[in-house]
């Protein structure tokens, strides 16, 4: 997979217009991009090409993005899969995640985020890092936080850590409530501010 050229990705949207930007951005990339306007749509192209990676959308008539990422997964426990939604709320993420979703990709898409954020998981499934430690956690993912707060100086928001390792924000967040019931983390609050106090994240050694 070394080669992008040999790189086929797999996009559920029911806009053709969402469809049509996707493969045009990929194809600056090299990489074979493969469209289905609906999940079970998606399923039978699955089948037919194994693609390396599927961004599916979240909102679609019929099957949602959400079932539609459980039946991926059923079908593959390693294939990446990035959510192309608007909905930024961490309960519908956290829901996304448990069902086997790996990032996110918020739109409006950016394309260079976008292309970052696809490279990014390419590179995990790659290496191999693409297992399942725990319900919606794998341990390529998990080891990207962990190691890029390791050469981080002190305690860290989760911003950052999301700015830092290319994740999407709601997935740092769902690794890092993961990494505190695990003990790995502790949580800081930060009150230098009148309003809400930071969160700082830092790792226990």
């Amino acid at each position: 997979m070394t080669n992008d050229k040999k790189v086929t990705i797999l996009c559920i949207d029911d806009s053709e217009d969402i469809c049509f930007s996707l493969k045009t951005l990929f194809q600056t990339q090299g990489w074979v991009t493969v469209t289905a306007p609906g999940v079970k749509e998606g399923l039978a192209a699955f089948q037919q090409v194994h693609p390396q990676l599927v961004l599916i959308d979240y909102h679609m008539p019929g099957i949602n993005g959400l079932e539609g990422v459980r039946m991926l997964h059923a079908l593959s426990n390693t294939l990446p899969i990035l959510v192309l939604t608007i909905d930024e709320d961490q309960n519908v993420a956290n829901a996304f995640l448990e069902a086997g979703a790996s990032d996110f990709a918020l739109k409006p898409i950016k394309a260079p985020d976008l292309i970052s954020r696809v490279r990014l998981h390419l590179r995990l499934l790659e290496q191999q890092q693409s297992y399942i430690v725990d319900k919606g956690i794998n341990r390529g993912t998990l080891e990207l936080i962990l190691g890029y707060m390791r050469t981080g100086d002190g305690a860290l928001t989760s911003r950052a850590i999301s700015e830092g390792t290319g994740l999407a924000y709601q997935t740092v967040s769902r690794y890092l409530q993961h990494m505190s019931a695990q003990n790995l983390v502790k949580t800081e609050s930060n009150y230098g501010k009148v309003g809400r106090p930071i969160q700082l994240y830092r790792l226990i050694s």
